[in-house]
Order: C-alpha cells, then sequence, then structure tokens
C-alpha cells in the first residue's frame, strides 16, 4: 500500500468538527447543502431543540443549535 500524500485542498472528508446552526438551518439534515462532499453519506434527519446538539452519527459533526427559535406572536 502507498503512502501517497493527499493534495491539501482534497482535505478529509466527514472529518469531526463542530457547526453552529440556527433557525433557518432547520429541519436539520447532514450533510448539509453546500458543504464540501456534501453526498458523502446519505442524508439523515436529526432532531435538535433550541440550545440543544446533535452528532451525527454518519460522520460524526457536531451540530450546536447557536440560534434563537422565533418566538410566536
Amino acid at each position: 500500500m502507498s503512502d501517497l500524500p493527499h493534495p491539501p485542498e482534497a482535505g478529509q472528508p466527514n472529518a469531526q468538527r463542530r457547526v453552529d446552526i440556527s433557525a433557518a438551518d432547520l429541519p436539520l439534515h447532514c450533510p448539509m447543502p453546500g458543504k464540501r462532499l456534501w453526498d458523502s453519506h446519505p442524508r439523515v434527519y436529526l432532531p435538535i431543540e433550541p440550545g440543544g446538539e446533535q452528532i451525527c452519527p454518519y460522520c460524526g459533526t457536531r451540530y450546536v443549535f447557536a440560534g434563537v427559535a422565533d418566538s410566536p406572536g
């Protein structure tokens, strides 16, 4: 097996990371649109509440609800 270096722009797909989300990102799903390699695993919807967090079972990305929910009325 070869130990060829990966080009820097390739990065590591599905590397564990934190993503802050807001109400505009709901319903939360991973991978999110516009992310590099967004199609690297099946889309999974993650339940999340304001102030909460969820971890994607496929890639380990940690989503933190940093925004506030719209208040009624």
